[in-house]
């Protein structure tokens, strides 16, 4: 460490310590920076050391180191309080509030050591002359601290009478504390209407929107409001994460986790900070920790995962079940600390409730990649009347009888039930059925058993039926041939008994349906049609007329139907494919089996998007969804909630398409597609959610979809939107240089296209953010490859643009003020050459302008960094004459451009042009809208001058 030689040298290094992260490193730099202002024999330099190390052991782990330094200020203040001047006087006095809460937070240090701090902080702000609503939100910090609910509630009172003064908690952070006092008293509502104003970001402080964020997620989940909820997680999490010493809030994200199905996500946030487990610098954090971690894991222990690796302190490896034995045991003897420190039991209970929490929310899907959490172990009791074999072959074949979707279960639980006796031929007929239907290939064997069951049982149709059915699966494996053969000779056999009465529709029409079945196979494997359609037709035309109530013959006319459409796909007539799977659809639907019609209500969402029909489409899809109900498999939930997220966000409808996308990521990782329709699911709801404005969540979306995203399954220009999406939230939120590295990334990957208009973007947008980020060197690189870009592209705005960032990056390079001068002179003869060749007026108007505010930043940048006002004059001139050469539509720029040259006028002396010029811009705005905020701007601007006049 170099040797501080003077007090603004002090000054400086304590300014970038404040800005480096929270944690051991900062604090140890404070203690060093004291060291240093102590050799400076400058009161006022230890002072101001002192108190940087009072904020930066506050806002750490190591809260509880912050008493030493702080009672050292305070008695320097007692001894001598000339010196501190007026900032760190208020500064001593604002930290009292510091001490108190930390004492509290400190089982160790007596409550009546608190009580007579806080009678100390009384005493001392009363001379200062400061209101008492600091000192009474501190009493209410003590009352409801030791579960005193009626002096809290007259503290709480006293609080929000006093005035407010210099003492006063900023607006967000009394707000938080008055919050918490009402969900802590079950007003949930009340709480989440005191926190509005810091969740809407009209107040907000060091610590706050973080901490309301993250103690909003219970009650909202309490209340039903999970969308809010969900969108507070997500904004939450990614403001506390950097913040060692926000513990209490990163523990309610944990709970929130915990209690909303999302356990996976919940050991994702604990393995991100070993450290919370052991940091002890700040007890009351460390059991609110411990107790969160404590109701994760008994959660995961009670859905029979117990023995599974979780994080947990360092040194050995923890199972759920240990873990939670281990956390509880911890946060009890804590919470018994606090209890025997307060005389009472409050701090225990509170402890204990935390623990024994139930799930508010099966599972709320985040949107996040997470792992899902297995269905709770089945109840392991027998019930006490359990239905027998006779009622279970009823409900089986009642199910069977109405192709219900949980037909396959019945049958399975006669099976299990029956083990073989007690079963005639027909029911046993029935079971190998069934037990073929659910085993595909490997069904094929049972299929054979089936038919001679159903021979013995007098029922030759059916095992015809049963014979087809094995078939149509041998086919399915590649065996189409003798799958054909198979069926042709079961379709003549099955006409003959039809023909003599030994066999009805239902038996005639399985038969007929396996063989079209058949058929299209062999279509898909290059046979022509005509056969196929022709065997689909005769199914149709068989059960026309039959069906009656018989809901099994109007499912084979549903299918044979939907083969028909396929074939009319297959020959390229889109529209008649549309329509037969719509109709289809409707015979299934209408026959009460509307689960069978979702497969071709997607195709018929399919085929619109294809024909452009959006609309259509999106009915299809939407009634998709609607008929699968809770029958749909995760996977084809996920498909159609992705495609419908696509078509409604094509059409503008942003948030109800973000629905959407949330959904199809949730139920991809149900189905275990994270990689795959997850990733693609995060990827467009991240982008719905920027559309929106919604940065802070649409980051930690595209990032986590960016965890799963690759170009072998998703293509190289998702990672490319995706990043440069990422991008563009990381710049609104402020953080330049990740912003930086998510576009060169993105620029990195689309150099390689053919079409460089995408790189060109990213390698500028890349400049802008490393010039955000106070790397000019970088930035200059990177404008350096846009402009040869831009330039090879043919388009002169964006050349000159990056010119001209180039122009003012320049001053702090080695080109200096000359290379600054040169690339905006540079920029200057690109835009006016490209303006001398322009043949189109719209054209010519653009070039116009960009040349204009080309000559205006030119002049600035000699005003401000090369002093050279004269210079600067002319080229504030040229830009105004453009302007005005545009009439109405440059009327802005070329006022902007006067009133800027007037200023430098006025600088020069020569106020009466620059009076003339602020009285042309009046004039010029004498007609104009005065709700204009330009308008406005303008006008106050040319007043000011003149009045310095």
């Amino acid at each position: 460490m170099s040797r501080i030689m003077d007090f603004e040298a002090l000054r400086q290094a304590m300014a970038e310590n404040g800005e480096r992260p929270e944690g051991p490193a900062r604090n140890a730099r404070a203690e060093e920076l004291l060291a240093e202002a102590e050799k400076l024999d400058i009161p006022l330099a230890v002072i101001e050391a002192l108190g940087h190390q009072v904020k930066v052991y506050s806002y750490s782990s190591e809260k509880d180191r912050v008493f030493v330094p702080f009672a050292r200020l305070l008695r320097m203040w007692d001894e001598r309080p000339e010196d501190f001047d007026a900032y760190e006087a208020h500064a001593l006095h604002w930290t009292f509030k510091w001490m108190t809460a930390g004492m509290l937070g400190q089982p160790h240090i007596p409550l009546a050591s608190v009580e007579n701090w806080l009678g100390e902080m009384e005493r001392r702000y009363r001379l200062a002359g400061y209101s008492e609503r600091a000192v009474r939100a501190a009493e209410f910090g003590i009352a409801s601290h030791i579960g005193d609910r009626a002096r809290a509630e007259r503290a709480y009172t006293a609080w929000l009478a006093a005035d407010r003064d210099d003492m006063a908690d900023c607006h967000a952070c009394e707000l938080r504390g008055q919050g918490g006092w009402q969900a802590r008293q079950g007003r949930d509502a009340e709480a989440l209407e005191l926190w509005a104003p810091v969740l809407e970001g009209e107040f907000a402080c060091a610590h706050e929107p973080h901490g309301v964020l993250a103690r909003s997620l219970v009650p909202l989940l309490r209340l039903g409001r999970v969308e809010e909820a969900r969108a507070h997680h997500l904004r939450g999490i990614r403001l506390v994460r950097p913040m060692e010493s926000m513990r209490d809030a990163y523990a309610a994200h944990v709970e929130f986790c915990a209690l909303s199905g999302n356990e996976g996500r919940a050991l994702e946030l604990l393995a991100e900070r070993p450290a919370y487990f052991t940091d002890t610098g700040h007890p009351r954090s460390l059991l609110e920790f411990l107790a969160v971690v404590t109701l994760l894991m008994d959660r995961l222990t009670a859905l029979g995962q117990g023995a599974r690796e979780v994080p947990g302190p360092a040194g050995r490896t923890w199972t759920a079940r240990e873990l939670a034995v281990h956390a509880r045991g911890e946060a009890l003897e804590l919470a018994a600390r606090f209890d025997a420190r307060n005389g009472s039991s409050h701090i225990g209970d509170l402890t204990r409730a935390t623990m024994a929490a139930k799930p508010l929310v099966e599972r709320l899907p985040l949107g996040v990649r997470t792992t899902p959490a297995p269905p709770p172990p089945a109840d392991e009791e027998v019930p006490e009347e359990e239905p027998g074999v006779p009622e279970l072959l009823a409900r089986a074949r009642q199910l069977s009888e109405t192709l219900q979707p949980d037909a396959p279960q019945a049958w399975a639980a006669l099976a299990r039930a029956a083990d073989g006796a007690g079963l005639d031929a027909r029911a046993r007929a029935e079971l190998a059925d069934n037990e073929a239907m659910v085993q595909g290939a490997d069904g094929i064997p049972h299929f054979e058993e089936a038919a001679a069951l159903y021979a013995e049982a007098d029922d030759p149709g059916e095992a015809l039926a049963a014979r087809a059915r094995g078939a149509y699966v041998r086919a399915l494996t590649g065996d189409t041939e003798p799958a054909r053969k198979t069926v042709d000779g079961l379709y003549d056999e099955v006409l003959a008994l039809y023909a003599e009465g030994v066999t009805g529709p239902r038996q005639t029409a399985g038969v007929l349906i396996s063989r079209a079945r058949v058929l299209m196979r062999c279509v898909h494997e290059g046979a022509p049609a005509g056969e196929a359609e022709r065997a689909a037709r005769e199914v149709l035309a068989f059960v026309g007329g039959r069906t009656g109530d018989d809901v099994r013959l109007v499912a084979r006319g549903a299918e044979a139907r939907a083969m028909l459409a396929e074939l009319a796909e297959l020959g390229g007539d889109l529209p008649r494919a549309a329509d037969l799977f719509r109709r289809a659809a409707a015979e299934y639907t209408g026959a009460g089996l509307p689960w069978f019609a979702v497969e071709y209500e997607a195709r018929v969402g399919a085929l619109s998007q294809h024909l452009g029909e959006p609309a259509e489409a999106e009915r299809a899809l939407r009634s998709a969804l609607e008929h699968g109900g809770a029958y749909l498999e995760p996977t084809g939930r996920a498909q159609l909630h992705l495609q419908l997220a696509e078509l409604i966000g094509a059409r503008g409808g942003t948030e109800e398409a973000a629905g959407h996308a949330l959904q199809a990521a949730h139920w991809a990782d149900e189905a275990g597609e994270s990689g795959t329709f997850g990733a693609w699911g995060r990827h467009l709801l991240g982008g719905l959610l920027l559309r929106q404005g919604r940065w802070t969540e649409a980051a930690e979306v595209l990032e986590s979809a960016l965890a799963e995203l690759s170009a072998e399954v998703h293509g190289d220009g998702a990672l490319v939107q995706t990043r440069w999406w990422l991008g563009d939230c990381l710049s609104e939120l402020g953080e330049h240089r990740q912003a930086a590295e998510h576009r060169l990334l993105a620029a990195g990957i689309a150099e390689h296209w053919p079409e460089q208009q995408d790189h060109a973007t990213l390698a500028h947008l890349a400049g802008e953010s490393l010039a955000e980020a106070d790397l000019p060197a970088e930035a200059d690189r990177a404008y350096v490859r846009a402009g040869e870009l831009w330039e090879a592209l043919g388009n002169p705005y964006f050349t000159v643009r990056a010119l001209r960032a180039r122009a003012w990056l320049a001053p702090r390079l080695d080109a200096g003020v000359p290379g600054a001068r040169e690339l905006m002179a540079r920029a200057v003869r690109v835009c006016g050459e490209a303006l001398a060749e322009a043949d189109d007026p719209l054209e010519e108007a653009r070039l116009t302008t960009e040349l204009a505010h080309t000559h205006r930043q030119f002049g600035e940048l000699l005003a401000s960094v090369a002093g050279e006002r004269e210079e600067a004059l002319a080229e504030l001139e040229r830009s105004a004459a453009l302007f005005a050469h545009l009439g109405t539509d440059g009327l802005h720029g070329r006022t902007g451009a006067e009133l800027a040259a007037a200023a430098l006028e006025a600088e020069l002396g020569r106020t009466a042009g620059a009076s003339a010029r602020a009285r042309a811009v009046l004039a010029a705005y004498e007609d104009a809208d005065a709700t204009d905020e330009t308008v406005r701007l303008r006008r106050e601007t040319a007043s000011r001058l003149l009045d310095e006049e």
